[in-house]
């Protein structure tokens, strides 16, 4: 079945493809990461997130050291083939700086400019 799926994906040139997480209760976006063939099987198999590092060139299993885990409840892919949307019940914080997201920092609001200053 793995296979099968890992088919029908649009990989990128280093054999990755972009993966969106998001709370599948708040439905919030937590993080954006990139998974590989194996990151995705070993998620799939594992029912807990697991990525490419590109900065380490190796497998990130979530929360491994920090527990910080992220247990998948769905996957989606886009129209495309080319997006990855993992649906996942996080246990604590996303982002490494201890946010519940990565995506904490406002860079402008409907009618201006929020805050940018720790950019």
């Amino acid at each position: 079945m793995i296979q099968k799926l890992s088919e029908r994906l649009k990989w990128d040139e280093q054999g990755l493809i972009l993966a969106i997480v998001q709370d599948a209760k708040t439905r919030e976006v937590l993080m954006v990461a990139y998974m590989s063939q194996e990151s995705l099987r070993r998620s799939m198999e594992l029912g807990e997130t697991v990525f490419w590092s590109r900065s380490r060139q190796s497998l990130w299993h979530k929360g491994e050291t920090s527990g910080h885990t992220q247990r998948i409840t769905e996957m989606r892919c886009d129209c495309d083939g080319d997006v990855l949307l993992v649906m996942v019940e996080p246990a604590g914080p996303a982002c490494h700086t201890g946010e519940r997201s990565c995506f904490y920092r406002t860079l402008c609001t409907e009618g201006g400019a929020g805050e940018t200053s720790d950019l």
